[in-house]
């Protein structure tokens, strides 16, 4: 490939390296392929050089190369999107374990510094539809030599990154006890361990309480692998701090095997591995009587997907292994765990509502109330707040449909220019205290508090959670949460656009929020869709997921 300036009116047919601002006229992006077109219109706006890129002989496209090269990396339970500006990303079809071949992933990457394959870390916890890595190609071609390389490079026993999905099991879990120690307690560890597996797609089916010592324990262990629970789990009175402590004992007095005793793992250490008939019996550290994320989380999921947890597997954990300050990916929470950020709701009610015909789609009625007021509803109903409503077309009658609700109104005299108007409006309009901003559209008026809630509860600006995006059937819906840091790019928006290009820019920093609710996905926005759902009433309710 060749790069570098040309006189303009010698640019037809290569690639523009860069965007060019055409004042009133608009924009060239970077990566266009100029036609004469374009040539006129860069004269015309006083470009007499630009700098571009021509394919030679052996070149592959950067698309086409991004996409060759997903083939090969992505396997099972990978989806790859589609090849834009040289990047594939490479999403989750299902819940489970991001399984991933780091030198061979190492190996694509050390062939030439233009070919990149980027991936979450290796055993990450993933939902369906969440981001596990990229394939970038930097340059705006590669020759199709070195691109093979690349390719040979990513193949071997499978390819390099795939998911290994979370099985729904039965678990068992054995409470030791000593005397004095409160039923409450053994009542809220036993909670936890259902809400964590529970998280997972597994049930705990049986939990059995028993004194703290080493025939009762194994007693307790044997009963439950009889009645085929796996993995059995134990939750000890006292920490197990030795291979002739209690659980330890009873797992070899039953003919079982402990496979690992501690892992570099911090808060986790006093973690037990053992094994019984090819089944798995999980000691707990004490720490796992909290749901926050510990080395018993890291080996959990890798049971419960099936995957191998061996002494090497375990040991090799401490980089990495200092879990203190790092958020929980996947892990259960509380809806009232960590600290909540206040967060304002803005609407966007703004639009000319084309597609309905001559009816403004926010103030149809659905149900006996206007549809934008049923979208703004569900806002109020949850603690987000202002919640401000962006009002453009019909402005006026569009406030007098919202009169007497606790919202602030934001009137946009340009919003026939497009979307980024309205939203730089609202955006103008949120207080300086909020820690982030939720955009909502007016015309989906099914997403409901519960859903917002959700939203709300994951959104964590400083812990890996700063864009908030609802995930329903493998598709993502509205409304997004973003942090406010993401704000200046926001109001940098222009035209008829929404936020899709700076979630993009943004990839690796969303946090997927799975929802069981098909509302987030359901604008009503034609005749056809208007009908639809009154024939057939609202979705149901959203529920907490994982």
């Amino acid at each position: 490939m060749r790069f570098g300036p040309v006189p303009t009116r010698e640019a037809a047919g290569a690639i523009l390296a860069h965007t060019h601002r055409l004042g009133a006229d608009g924009a060239l992006r970077k990566g266009l392929i100029l036609d004469e077109v374009h040539v006129e219109r860069l004269v015309a706006a006083g470009y007499g050089e630009v700098v571009v890129a021509r394919m030679e002989s052996g070149d592959v496209g950067e698309d086409e190369a991004a996409a060759r090269l997903a083939r090969v990396v992505g396997g099972p339970n990978v989806e790859l999107g589609a090849a834009r500006t040289g990047r594939v990303n490479l999403f989750a079809t299902v819940p489970g374990v991001l399984v991933v071949d780091e030198d061979r992933v190492d190996a694509v990457n050390e062939v030439d510094e233009g070919i990149t394959v980027a991936t979450l870390a290796a055993a990450s916890t993933v939902v369906a539809g969440e981001l596990l890595g990229t394939v970038k190609i930097i340059p705006y071609a590669v020759p199709d030599a070195i691109l093979q390389v690349c390719e040979a490079a990513g193949q071997g026993d499978g390819p390099p990154i795939r998911v290994a999905p979370l099985l729904p099991k039965r678990a068992g879990l054995v409470l030791s006890t000593l005397p004095g120690l409160p039923a409450r307690l053994v009542e809220r560890a036993a909670e936890t361990q259902r809400e964590r597996l529970a998280a997972l797609g597994t049930t705990l089916d049986r939990v059995d309480a028993v004194p703290h010592e080493v025939d009762a324990v194994a007693r307790a262990l044997r009963d439950q692998l009889d009645a085929g629970l796996d993995p059995v789990l134990f939750l000890g009175a006292s920490a197990i701090i030795d291979r002739r402590d209690v659980l330890p004992s009873a797992v070899e007095a039953i003919g079982g095997e402990v496979v690992q005793l501690g892992m570099p793992v911090d808060p986790g250490n006093l973690l037990l591995v053992g094994r019984h008939d090819g089944r798995d019996v999980l000691g707990l550290p004490g720490c796992a009587r909290s749901p926050k994320a510990s080395g018993f989380d890291l080996v959990l999921r890798r049971v419960l997907a099936d995957l191998p947890v061996e002494p090497s597997d375990i040991r090799s954990m401490g980089v990495g292994g200092l879990l203190k300050e790092i958020p929980a990916r996947g892990a259960p929470r509380r809806a009232t765990a960590g600290k909540r950020h206040d967060v304002a709701a803005i609407v966007l009610a703004a639009g000319r509502s084309r597609r309905m015909g001559v009816d403004n789609k926010l103030l149809v009625d659905l149900d006996g109330e206007p549809l934008l007021v049923r979208a703004v509803d569900g806002l109020l109903a949850s603690r987000a707040r202002p919640v401000i409503v962006v009002t453009g077309h019909e402005h006026e009658d569009v406030a007098a449909a919202l009169a007497g609700k606790d919202v602030t109104l934001v009137h946009n005299p340009d919003f026939a220019a497009g979307m980024s108007t309205s939203l730089r409006a609202g955006l103008q309009a949120v207080p300086d205290g909020v820690a982030g901003v939720m955009v909502a559209l007016g015309d989906m008026p099914f997403v409901s508090p519960r859903v917002v809630e959700l939203l709300l509860d994951a959104f964590d600006p400083e812990g890996g959670a700063p864009i908030c995006v609802p995930v329903h059937d493998r598709k993502r819906g509205h409304p997004v949460v973003w942090s406010r840091a993401y704000l200046p790019e926001l109001l940098a928006l222009t035209g008829d656009v929404g936020a899709r290009a700076v979630l993009d820019a943004h990839a690796d920093e969303v946090h997927l929020v799975p929802v069981d609710h098909a509302g987030v996905h359901l604008d009503v926005d034609t005749p056809e869709a208007l009908a639809a759902v009154r024939a057939s009433g609202p979705p149901g309710p959203g529920v907490s997921s994982d």
